[in-house]
């Protein structure tokens, strides 16, 4: 279960100010499935009669390639119930049951794990300055972070530096694709998905300290990652309270994704 995400990123100011600037609404247009698309039913509105360039370019940038539209949108409403009714929950009792020491610890010996990925994509892009610190991090907090449970390597300024299979695909060029909600893993594109099964064979196969092992062996474990991820993301589905918040997750994803890619 590695690489999980919710999109727990602030939404630009723009798309907030072009939202308040919209004005009368018909009522929104729906799929075949049932679910509405409330942009389309978006109506402009001219002040003094100056055009409305600002508010149409504000709806435009919401704009991204999703022709899966109706099984995404499925896809949100069944996170959207997942985190509400089991995650958050599972959450709040793993904070009040687990003190704070140990979820660190936990969070670190994960995050380790994370790293052997992170690596072995850092060297495939040819990231060579990267690839050194992420190889020095890992070593470091393998052995004398025990495991780990702690991190030495970033009070010694080796921050950690998040590379997966999807940027190496999308370093070479490869197109991300269409937008795609994935049932408890949220936001990602075609070529994320397959990304995320490759870098979880990357951990498997590496296997650092068995871990990869033990974790099949003991399937708590991996229901305790995917507690600690979802600990570690500070956005609940339905905290926007918007109906536009479907929109903003996956504008926000893909041009974050755009930049991780470029950088």
């Amino acid at each position: 279960m590695n690489k999980l995400c919710l999109a727990g990123i602030g939404i630009p100011a723009l798309l907030a100010s072009g939202l308040a600037l919209a004005a009368a609404t018909t009522a929104p247009a729906s799929h075949d499935e049932g679910f509405s698309n409330p942009v389309a039913s978006l109506r402009f509105h001219q002040i003094d009669g100056a055009p409305d360039r600002f508010e149409r370019a504000t709806l435009k940038a919401l704009k991204v390639h999703d022709p899966l539209e109706p099984f995404n949108r499925r896809m949100y409403l069944l996170n959207l119930q997942l985190d509400q009714r089991v995650l958050v929950p599972t959450m709040r009792y793993y904070r009040f049951f687990v003190p704070a020491p140990v979820r660190s610890g936990v969070r670190n010996v994960f995050a380790n794990l994370g790293d052997v990925s992170n690596l072995v994509n850092s060297v495939l892009q040819g990231k060579i300055v990267r690839s050194g610190s992420t190889g020095a991090r890992l070593l470091l907090n393998t052995t004398v972070g025990i495991a780990g449970l702690w991190d030495p390597a970033t009070r010694l300024g080796l921050a950690r530096q998040s590379e997966d299979f999807g940027q190496t695909l999308g370093f070479y060029g490869v197109p991300s694709g269409p937008f795609l909600m994935l049932p408890l893993l949220g936001p990602s594109n075609v070529r994320d998905a397959g990304g995320q099964v490759v870098d979880i064979n990357i951990e498997s196969a590496i296997d650092l300290l068995g871990a990869a092992t033990l974790q099949a062996e003991q399937p708590y474990l991996i229901a305790l990652r995917v507690v600690d991820t979802r600990e570690a993301v500070p956005l609940n589905y339905g905290q926007l309270n918007s109906p536009f918040e479907y929109e903003k997750l996956r504008y926000v994803f893909t041009r974050a994704r755009e930049l991780q890619v470029a950088d």
